[in-house]
């Protein structure tokens, strides 16, 4: 292929007039991972909101938050008052978060540069107090490596708008991902979930059988009771300094680890417990895109077989849809 071949390619792989690399930003961990770390705990208050008034569902789905073309947000809320319903987001274009009600009231509360996580907590709080009733959270962070309540925070402040919107690019490029590896899939599966614990995209596929959580704490008793494939994305923590796709089975079999999936540069991280595909990996790739959902697929394939789940679900993650009975 030669040079105008080639990027002919790359402009159609990624839309008129961009080119795959712009689309895939670098997401050097250490450089950004203040302003990470403040986001995140936004995105905590969000998840608090959900799971305290959010209809209970299985494995916690009803506090999962979503990704949106705007940024981080809830599902439509009940009311606490019962006047409707409201949705809390965080709009990364704007860099605001906003609470709106579905009879038009709303606010909107400036993220940055250099605001302190508990004034915007405080003014969150507020402001869905003031549209649709009273509502009460519990301030804990969870998941976190600090334990300062959310309305008291005062030292995550750092929020710098260029670091975000690298960020969330990154982060839309992987939920298109994930969302092209769970539509054909016949059984039970999540959404591209977005998760304020761990601050990570993941959809998770279930067999339809039950399982034993992994340990008996809140999370795992009620996020992990049934035999799952996740596949998800994270942009980096203290654990794993970069950005990474991911994917894991539960419960997992013994020698499960020993696999060769695709593309080159996927493999087992002892440590996470997960096979992982390093972000640079990715963007280093011909097309990005496809080496995304080719390793999110080959740990499904994978995972699958060796946890001995019905053929016919296995192969409808490829498209090919189960017998006509």
């Amino acid at each position: 292929m030669d040079s105008d071949t080639a990027l002919g390619a790359a402009v159609l792989r990624s839309g008129p007039g961009m080119l795959a690399s712009e689309h895939w930003p670098a997401l050097p961990y250490e450089q950004w991972r203040a302003t990470l770390d403040t986001l995140h705990a936004h995105t905590q208050v969000l998840g608090k909101l959900s799971a305290a008034l959010a209809p209970p569902e299985p494995q916690l789905q009803h506090a999962a938050l979503r990704l949106t073309a705007r940024g981080w947000e809830t599902q439509p809320l009940p009311a606490p008052d019962g006047s409707g319903t409201l949705v809390v987001v965080l709009d990364l274009h704007a860099h605001e978060a906003g609470v709106e009600h579905s009879l038009g009231r709303r606010h909107r509360i400036a993220l940055g540069p250099s605001r302190p996580v508990g004034e915007v907590t405080r003014e969150v709080l507020a402001a869905v107090r003031d549209v649709a009733g009273p509502v009460t959270i519990d301030p804990r962070p969870q998941e976190t490596p600090w334990t300062t309540p959310l309305d008291e925070d005062e030292e995550h402040a750092t929020y710098d708008p260029d670091h975000v919107g690298s960020y969330f690019a990154a982060a839309v490029r992987a939920s298109l991902a994930l969302a092209e590896v769970r539509a054909p899939y016949r059984g039970r599966s999540t959404p591209v979930n977005a998760w304020w614990g761990s601050f990570d995209l993941a959809v998770n596929l279930f067999s339809g059988l039950p399982a034993d959580p992994p340990s008996g704490d809140f999370i795992m008793r009620n996020a992990m009771d049934a035999q799952e494939v996740a596949v998800g994305w994270w942009p980096g923590d203290e654990r794993y300094p970069r950005a990474a796709f991911y994917g894991y089975a539960h419960p997992a079999p013994p020698g499960y680890q020993d696999a060769r999936l695709e593309p080159p540069g996927a493999r087992w991280e002892a440590d996470l417990g997960e096979f992982v595909l390093d972000w640079e990996d990715v963007r280093g790739h011909e097309d990005p895109h496809r080496a995304a959902v080719s390793f999110a697929r080959s740990v499904i394939r994978h995972s699958c077989a060796a946890c001995d789940w019905e053929p016919a679900l296995a192969a409808s993650v490829d498209g090919v849809p189960p017998p006509v009975t």
